[in-house]
């Protein structure tokens, strides 16, 4: 069969690029072809299922917008689709008088990109969460939860119950592209015509761009969060969802608490370098993934200029006291024996060759196909609305017709 749309990829962005795709055009065959046995097996299904507010992002940003609405329009696909969720807030909390500076400029952003918020101090900070040491907090209202691949199964019943096609365990390993069509070649022997290619592979994004044909000066270099989870019966220190105030020069959030869905607790995650771009244990290697890494310029130039934090980061790792001393830092009472290991994930990061950290999100559009090369936080939580911008992307070029 030759199919008019094919996507790369069964997470949650290229469910929704299916489901966009299949609502506007019902009556064209499109596919998703996932190279795991079932859908959502990475980045989607192993984060902590915040929806996002975006108050981290620059205002005006893509990220920043798509937080924005792609918040309202998860909380409204959760209602109608009876999936379990919760807004519950959260706070970022300044530990040390030398955070306050950045606390108040987070507010200030947070402000310009129209979020409910209100700065708190210790007493107020401790009527939300009695256990945890604060001197300054943001009270941000829009944050919620939700287990996100609940969402991604609601989305592929949705996309299959109107005619749209999943074929797992097919890894694509070939692409032949002329004018007029590509052509897919999978780990299974199979060759998929297509008119149309989009790319949503997430930590293997890069992998695919280049197989099309395209170079580009990006690479995904693959960060592990890993995670620990509270004991049950320490549940009760920790309300709902606890931030800290993220160091400016360094790319990632930092550890933080999270009550999940499920009454869970989720306290990380680090960030790692990860040897395996789908290596979720310390001891994960693959030899192709770490050379790749480790030959490319950008990724030194990015490690000599967060040296510092990123040693402390990879000492938190193999030294647990290390990183309890951090989450001390929060909530005192917790103690090494309260936390066991949690599933990890890793993060697909796109980095520049000049060592710079492809912040946005990334879309390279040719004339037949689409590649999604950077899709960071909050992709899960502005999924919806990144599908339809994805969508709506490809319709407003002329050489879309169907």
């Amino acid at each position: 069969m030759t199919y008019d749309f094919t996507i790369i990829g069964a997470g949650i962005v290229g469910l929704s690029v299916g489901l966009s795709l299949i609502e506007k055009y019902g009556n064209c065959n499109i596919l998703i072809l996932e190279k795991e046995t079932s859908i959502a097996k990475h980045q989607t299904g192993r984060n902590s299922g915040v929806i996002h507010s975006g108050i981290y992002y620059e205002p005006g940003s893509l990220k920043a917008k798509l937080a924005k609405k792609g918040n309202e329009q998860m909380i409204n696909f959760c209602k109608e689709y009876n999936i379990p969720y919760k807004v519950t807030g959260k706070l970022i909390v300044a530990t040390k008088e030398h955070e306050l500076e950045d606390l108040k400029k987070l507010y200030i952003r947070g402000e310009k990109n129209g979020l409910k918020l209100e700065i708190i101090n210790n007493q107020e900070i401790k009527k939300i969460e009695p256990h945890l040491k604060g001197i300054q907090g943001i009270k941000v209202q829009n944050t919620g939860i939700v287990d996100y691949k609940n969402v991604a199964q609601a989305f592929a019943d949705i996309y299959k119950s109107k005619g749209g096609e999943i074929l797992l365990n097919e890894k694509v390993i070939k692409i032949n592209n002329n004018s007029s069509e590509v052509t897919l070649e999978t780990s299974n022997k199979k060759k998929i015509t297509t008119k149309y290619l989009i790319n949503c592979s997430g930590l293997m994004s890069d992998v695919i761009t280049k197989q099309s044909g395209i170079h580009t000066d990006l690479q995904i270099v693959p960060f592990r969060g890993e995670y620990y989870e509270l004991k049950k019966n320490k549940r009760h220190l920790v309300k709902n969802l606890i931030y800290p105030v993220p160091n400016p020069d360094f790319p990632f959030l930092g550890v933080h608490f999270t009550k999940m869905i499920n009454g869970r607790v989720l306290i990380g995650p680090n960030a790692v370098l990860s040897l395996k771009r789908e290596g979720y244990k310390k001891t994960s290697f693959n030899f192709k993934d770490s050379f790749t890494t480790l030959s490319y310029s950008g990724f030194w130039k990015l490690a000599s200029k967060n040296l510092k934090m990123g040693l402390k980061e990879m000492y938190q790792s193999i030294n647990k006291k290390e990183f309890v001393k951090n989450v001390q830092s929060f909530i005192p009472e917790i103690t090494s024996k309260d936390l066991v290991p949690a599933t990890a994930g890793v993060r697909a990061q796109a980095l520049k060759q000049n060592g710079s950290l492809v912040d946005d999100f990334y879309i390279i559009q040719e004339k037949n196909m689409l590649h999604v090369c950077n899709a960071p936080s909050p992709a899960a939580t502005a999924s919806i609305e990144i599908g339809q911008k994805i969508v709506d992307k490809m319709i407003n070029q002329t050489y879309i017709s169907v």
